[in-house]
């Protein structure tokens, strides 16, 4: 009896503990988007780029095996590049001011925070 006891008791703690790995799912191309551009639209002011749209935009940049890098780009001509970590969501910012050349960490982010969020 104690070893149908014990073997239940095992088979319950494995379907519990592969479950837990599942609380945040992995972060897809599309999520990484959605995400930096809901942070973008709520952080940023888009009202310059209405009379001319191409002047503020996402779009999604290089991708390595851990990361994807999401693109911004102000009005100002100044981008900022996001890089969200593909396994966790924390997403660092760095932004890069072209007629300048300079680069400066603006902090990070946790991609899931902007997921599924309107402006």
């Amino acid at each position: 009896m104690k070893h149908i006891v014990f073997s239940f008791i095992l088979t319950v703690l494995l379907f519990c503990s592969c479950g837990a790995n599942y609380t945040k799912s992995e972060i897809t191309p599309e999520m990484a988007y959605e995400g930096v551009s809901n942070y973008c639209h709520i952080t940023y002011d888009w009202s310059i780029a209405k009379e001319n749209p191409s002047i503020m935009y996402v779009q999604m940049g290089e991708e390595t095996d851990s990361v994807y890098q999401v693109v911004f780009r102000s009005y100002t001509g100044a981008f900022v590049n996001f890089y969200v970590d593909k396994a966790s969501g924390t997403t660092r910012m760095e932004e890069y001011v072209p007629t300048l050349d300079v680069r400066n960490e603006a902090g990070t982010i946790d991609i899931f925070d902007y997921i599924d969020k309107k402006n």
